[in-house]
Formats: structure tokens, C-alpha cells, sequence
């Protein structure tokens, strides 16, 4: 092992099992103290993976350990072996490989843990831990995981992560654990390999987010490393959950799937807080595992029964939010649209409701090209966008725009939905008249709000300049004047600039004589204005 190749789960697991095995607790807990005190210097590892380092006790004492063989370990302080400052040596080589100090300090713990193993009175009388390592104790249960239940995954997934238990909670914590679930799996069909990672991840994510606390309840909020490694665990189980699942070439996989329903949903309707991370893994579960392997209705009628039910047997632990959001999913799987819209606006009341699980609805309708539909998801979900701003309303005018290139009829539609929803979508629906080259009512919308020209990127104004040039007279004539009022220089300025814009205009539509008349109609009105005055003429506007 090189300096920088870190441990694998595997020698991890034996690790722990080893010192357990050949350091009482006592010498585990002095060499703590001493690696805590910063007494371990000089750490090196060399080529064939074995650590040496000098330890300050009484006096310098110079170690070497073989972490794949810790019997082997010397000191040359008195004891020779077996002694703290080895495992001080040994803790200080382990923090360096970003593993849990903890952990082997917890040895002895871990290991009754991982084997079910009782206490003892008296920890060195505990002896060899158990024929064979730790990890040949786990490859053998893995090999009935085909036979086992979902709660006895589970049951193995924790015995699989026991030498974590003292790592802080984090996003390299969660990402070892799943391979220390993984690194003893053997081969599953493809169905039931899917259904063990779905569920590794799940088991971490709830262990994450739904820790026990006094008072039974999960916390409302978590830590920002928590968070972080929370939202890595969903986005793979996310990602997992995408790609579909085959049952009809595995029908035998539909009691786990029916099963992790049943888990799912309690998980989902007792989350605390705001993160809706278990109702994202319940919705996806449903879109893209469970539809699309169904032939009638017969299994969302009973997740409605049993979704209606849990109201009364929650009571106040119900989480109302997911709760109202999965029912209008399953309302819009079985095409009771009404349903689901009902369900939407309860929950809108409730809360504002994420603007991504707004759009998957717009998103399976767009996919599977039922633009009769589509067309009242749109229309009927306006409101709840509305109360959401930029960028989800922006991926909602992106909606309309796909709609209406294969229903090009329903243009009014959209034009009508849009202006429903201002102001909240005054820059989407300003975005899309550009986009459209409804440059009329663009301009409307401009001149209406006393919008000055002067905000506007030239490439913006370029193409009503080319196509509709006329348009633009009003909106440059009303800058000017608004610009005039503020009677300060930099308000005299910005109106000769745009009074060059115009001058340019009107020689475009070729309207020369208009433009003189007004230009001396304009310097004569404001001639007492003499700032104005001088700009105009720097601007040779004026003579």
C-alpha cells in the first residue's frame, strides 16, 4: 500500500476486527489520549504499506505496525507490544486516511455490534471475536439476499455500515457506507440489483434525515453536511429510478416493488421539515417504476384508498404537503384530471408548491405528445406558477412555446394565459412577443409601462428597428421627454442620445422634413434650458 492509496471497505472492516481482537480497551483508550495530544510525530508509510512513527511518551519511542497484520507491531518502549502508543501510531495513520478515529477506538463495541455478540464484564476476557473475519461473516448473509425480506436488507445494510457508526455524518460518510453495502453483494438479476441499490440509499438517506431524537420526531431542520450528503443520496436514487425498471422479464420482483410502495409512503408522510426528499423518491418510484408496468387502473385506486386513509390513523404527524401532492399524482396517472387539480390547489393553499413537480406534469404530457391535454394542464396551472418567479416561469412559457409549434392554432391561447398571469409573468411574456416578432404588442406593453429605451441591449431593439421601424417612433419621442424632465445634465444627455436614435429613424422612413420641423419645434421649447441647449448642439442636432 503506497502513501497515498487509502484503505478499501474490505481491509477497513478487518481492521477494526483486528485490533478488537488483539488490544484490550484499556491500551485502546490510553493510546487515544496520546494521539489526541498530539504525541505522534514523524509518520511515514513505506512501499509494502507498513507505518512507522515515533511517539513521545516518557521518552521517544519509535513504532512500526503492518495494518493488514497488527500482531506483528513493535514499539521500543518497554511494553514492546500491545501497547498505547502503537495504537496512538495506528490512530494517527488511520485520520490520515480520512477513516473514523472513532471507530477503532470503539473496537470492541463495533465488533459485539456487527455479531450480536454479548457484553462482557470484563473486555480482555472477550478473546477472538469469531472465527474468520468480519467480512467472510457478511459475504455469507449476503448470499441468502435473494431469499431475504426488505426489513432483513435492511437489518444487513446496518451490520454492513457498523465500522461507520462513528464517522461524522457527511457526504464521504454516505458514499462509504454504499460501498461497504456494495463490497460483499454478489450477483443479483437485474430487477433485484436495481430494488438493493434503491433501497442502500434509501436506508441512508432515512438514517440521515430522519435521526431519532427525544420526543420520537425527526429534526425540521439539518446540518449543512447532512444536507449536502442528503441530496447526493437522493439524486442517485433519482437518477436510479429514471432509467425504469423491467418487471415483466422479472414478475417475480412485484412483491418488493409492492413492498417498497408500502415503506415509501409511510416514509414519505411522516417527513418533518421542508425537503420533500422522500416524497421526490415516492413520485419518481410511481412516474417511472410502477405506470409504466401496469396495464388498468387497479393498483392507483388502491394507493388512493390507502393515501385517504392514513389521514385519520396520522393524525397531526401527517405531513399535509406530500400527502395532498401524491394524490393529485395519482389522480393524473389514472386521468382523473379534475382530481388532481383539486388536490393541486389544496396544496396550494398550503404551501407553495415546488415549481419541478408543477413541470413533471407538463413533462409527461410533452412526452407522450397529448396536446388536448397538455393544453388544460397549462391553462389550469397558470395560477400556481404565478406564484413562483424567472426561472420556473420561464421553463413554463418554454411549455407553451413546444405546445403551440404542433398546435399552432392555440396561439391566442397562450397570449391570453400569459397576459392572465401579469404581473408575475411580465418578463417571460415580454421574452415570448420578442421571440414570437409581436412587436406591436411588445411595443404596447413598453409604452404603457414608461419603459426607457436606453435599458434595452441594442440587439434587443435591432429587429423592430429592421422590420417594424415605425414602432419605435412613440417609444424614443416619450424617452426624450421623460428624460427632459429630470432637468439635470445627465438627463440632457441621455435624451440627445436618444434624439440621434430618432433622427436615424426618420431618415430610415424617409420622413426628413418631419424630423426638421420637430427637432426646431423641440430646441425651441426648451430654450431657456441652456444645459439641454448645449447638449444638443455638442450632439449637432441644432446648429
Amino acid at each position: 500500500m503506497s502513501v497515498n492509496q487509502t484503505i478499501n471497505d474490505i481491509q477497513w472492516q478487518e481492521l477494526i476486527r483486528s485490533v478488537a481482537e488483539y488490544y484490550n480497551d484499556l491500551t485502546i483508550k490510553r493510546g487515544f489520549q496520546y494521539y489526541k495530544q498530539g504525541r505522534v510525530t514523524e509518520l511515514s508509510i513505506g512501499g509494502d504499506g507498513e507505518i512507522e512513527a515515533v511517539v513521545k511518551g516518557g521518552e521517544a519511542y519509535r513504532v512500526h505496525l503492518n495494518p493488514e497484520s497488527v500482531q506483528e507491531g513493535r514499539c521500543g518502549c518497554p511494553v514492546g507490544e500491545r501497547c498505547k502508543h502503537s495504537i496512538a501510531a495506528l490512530l494517527e495513520y488511520v485520520s490520515r486516511q480520512g477513516r473514523s478515529v472513532h471507530a477503532i477506538v470503539n473496537a470492541h463495541t463495533t465488533v459485539r455490534l456487527q455479531h450480536h455478540l454479548p457484553e462482557t464484564e470484563d473486555e480482555e476476557d472477550l478473546g477472538p471475536v469469531q472465527r474468520g473475519s468480519a467480512a467472510d461473516a457478511l459475504r455469507e448473509k449476503a448470499a441468502h439476499l435473494a431469499e431475504m425480506s426488505l426489513s432483513e436488507w435492511h437489518a444487513f445494510f446496518k451490520l454492513c455500515i457498523t465500522p461507520l457508526e462513528f464517522t461524522s455524518q457527511n457526504s464521504h460518510y454516505a458514499r462509504n457506507a454504499i460501498h461497504a453495502i456494495n463490497a460483499v453483494k454478489p450477483d443479483l438479476t437485474p430487477a433485484m440489483e436495481q430494488l438493493y441499490q434503491l433501497h442502500a440509499r434509501l436506508y441512508m438517506l432515512i438514517k440521515l434525515i430522519k435521526p431519532i431524537v427525544p420526543g420520537g420526531r425527526s429534526p425540521a431542520f439539518l446540518g449543512y453536511h447532512v444536507q449536502v450528503a442528503a441530496d447526493e443520496l437522493r439524486g442517485g436514487m433519482l437518477q436510479l429510478l429514471g432509467e425504469g425498471i423491467d418487471l415483466a422479464a422479472e414478475p417475480d420482483q412485484w412483491p418488493r416493488v409492492t413492498k417498497t410502495l408500502n415503506y415509501l409512503r409511510r416514509q414519505m408522510l411522516t417527513e418533518t421539515g421542508q425537503q420533500g426528499y422522500l416524497f421526490d423518491i415516492y413520485d419518481r418510484f410511481w412516474l417511472k417504476w410502477i405506470h409504466p408496468n401496469v396495464k388498468d387502473t387497479r393498483m392507483h385506486e388502491e394507493e388512493m384508498r390507502k393515501l385517504q386513509s392514513v389521514e385519520e390513523e396520522l393524525g397531526d404527524t401527517l405531513s399535509r404537503l406530500p400527502w395532498m401532492l401524491a394524490q393529485s399524482r395519482i389522480a393524473f396517472l389514472m386521468g382523473e384530471d379534475r382530481q388532481a387539480w383539486s388536490w393541486l390547489q389544496a396544496a396550494d393553499k398550503a404551501s407553495i408548491i415546488p415549481h419541478g413537480f408543477l413541470t413533471s406534469f407538463l413533462d409527461e404530457l410533452s412526452a407522450s405528445e397529448d396536446w388536448a391535454r397538455l393544453q388544460e394542464w397549462l391553462v389550469r396551472l397558470a395560477p400556481l406558477f404565478s406564484n413562483h418567479r424567472k426561472e420556473p416561469l420561464h421553463e413554463y412559457a418554454a411549455y407553451w412555446n413546444t405546445f403551440v409549434r404542433h398546435v399552432p392554432e392555440a396561439e391566442e391561447t397562450m397570449w391570453h394565459t400569459l397576459a392572465g398571469m401579469l404581473p408575475y409573468s411580465k418578463e417571460v411574456y415580454e421574452d415570448n412577443l420578442l421571440a414570437h416578432e409581436k412587436w406591436r404588442l411588445w411595443m404596447d406593453v413598453q409604452l404603457s409601462s414608461g419603459k426607457d429605451p436606453l435599458e434595452f441591449r441594442v440587439s434587443v431593439l435591432a429587429p423592430i428597428e429592421k422590420q417594424a421601424p415605425e414602432l419605435l417612433l412613440p417609444f424614443y419621442h416619450q424617452g426624450v421627454e421623460r428624460h427632459v424632465l429630470l432637468k439635470n445634465r445627465s438627463g440632457y444627455k441621455a435624451a440627445v442620445k436618444l434624439l440621434k436614435r430618432l433622427a436615424k429613424l426618420y431618415k430610415k422612413l424617409k420622413r426628413e422634413e418631419r424630423w426638421e420641423e420637430f427637432i426646431i419645434v423641440f430646441s425651441s421649447r426648451h430654450s431657456r434650458l441652456r444645459a439641454l441647449q448645449e447638449e444638443l448642439r455638442k450632439g449637432k442636432l441644432i446648429p
